[in-house]
């Protein structure tokens, strides 16, 4: 059974730092794309960042780039998601996102993955 389990979540002041973990499980997931979104109360879920399948290559919103981080261990099947420089905005409930067919254009939205944990909460508010 597929499963991805997210942790790290918490409260955290504005301009601090918070490390999200997802591990996944049931199979490997070093060729998927693994991304996180993220989704605040009232709001559609929407795309933070991503690994693009086996590549390396990472991508990200425009408006976490340069605070948020994404990593993976493939070893540990677990990618990560490191946020510095916090703001009230980054508040949510944060989703670990999985697919191993996507292309390149699609990494961004939601719709287009297969696998996704159950969310871990990120409150940045002082």
């Amino acid at each position: 059974q597929v499963q991805l389990q997210e942790s790290g979540g918490g409260l955290v002041q504005p301009g601090g730092s918070l490390r999200l973990s997802c591990t996944a499980s049931g199979r490997s997931f070093s060729r998927d794309t693994m991304a996180w979104f993220r989704q605040a109360p009232g709001k559609e879920r929407e795309f933070v960042a991503a690994m693009f399948r086996s590549y390396g290559r990472t991508y990200y919103s425009d408006s976490v780039k340069g605070r948020f981080t994404i990593s993976r261990d493939n070893a540990k099947n677990t990618v990560d998601l490191q946020m510095n420089s916090l703001k009230p905005d980054d508040t949510g409930v944060y989703y670990c996102a999985a697919d191993s067919r996507l292309i390149l254009s699609s990494i961004y939205g939601a719709q287009n993955y297969d696998y996704w944990g159950q969310g871990t909460q990120v409150t940045v508010s002082s």
